[in-house]
């Protein structure tokens, strides 16, 4: 495939710019990185058996190891997905801390994205307790997080066109839950006949899945390997 002369920035390159702390903008990629992730692997930390304080540091610690440890030296994207490279990288993490775990104290005081341990632990009390393996939780997790981050996408679009309101009555259909309105009722509040809100969902559903093959390319440098994650990810829910 041809290159366009413009460099594709996924999570690679995001991360490698976090690392390069005198790099503009590696403040803002790091935060970028942690809200990103740090959800999945915190389950994982949490499926493994560690109680939620002990989780908490080892989530925010594993993100600073990620930084000044030269994890990404020998790392080629096209060796992996970020996803299993990020699970990888935490499992060799861990077992490290086992073996010095006195040195493990919060990040050493050092200034990290907080994380909201009492979202985190409400979200996790709901978990499924037979999801599997800790690796099943993450990624199971993991795919949570794309599909929402792709909704944040496709909702950002709507906004910036002006169709809020009607994203917040069509998106209930984006996935064919059950829960969302029946057709005839968002005909009546958007003023206009069902017909035209059937066309706007199938619109708004293709909508969707480019943003969330985008949301997935973003992790992934081969784009034929795109589709091929996102079925994945769906069977995975």
């Amino acid at each position: 495939m041809a290159s366009s002369g413009k460099f594709k920035t996924t999570r690679w390159t995001v991360i490698r710019a976090a690392r390069a702390k005198g790099e503009p903008g590696s403040a803002e990629a790091l935060a970028g990185l942690c809200e990103a992730y740090w959800y999945p692997l915190y389950v994982f930390v949490r499926r493994s058996g560690h109680a939620v304080d002990a989780a908490r540091d080892l989530t925010q610690g594993y993100f600073l190891k990620l930084l000044e440890k030269d994890y990404l030296d020998d790392v080629r994207p096209e060796a992996g997905k970020f996803r299993s490279f990020l699970l990888v990288s935490m499992k060799h993490f861990l077992a490290n801390t086992r073996r010095d775990a006195a040195a493990l104290k919060r990040g050493g005081g050092q200034p990290i994205v907080p994380l909201d341990i009492d979202m985190a632990e409400g979200r996790y009390r709901h978990e499924p307790v037979d999801d599997g393996s800790p690796e099943r939780a993450y990624e199971r997790q993991w795919a949570q997080a794309v599909i929402e981050r792709a909704r944040v996408r496709l909702r950002s679009e709507f906004e910036q066109a002006g169709k809020l309101r009607a994203y917040e009555f069509l998106s209930g259909h984006l996935t064919g839950a059950g829960r969302a309105k029946p057709y005839r009722e968002i005909a009546a509040e958007l003023e206009t006949s069902e017909a035209a809100v059937k066309m706007s969902v199938s619109r708004m559903r293709r909508q969707f899945g480019k943003a969330l093959r985008e949301e997935v390319g973003d992790t992934i440098d081969e784009p034929a390997d795109v589709d091929v994650e996102v079925k994945y990810l769906l069977t995975i829910l």
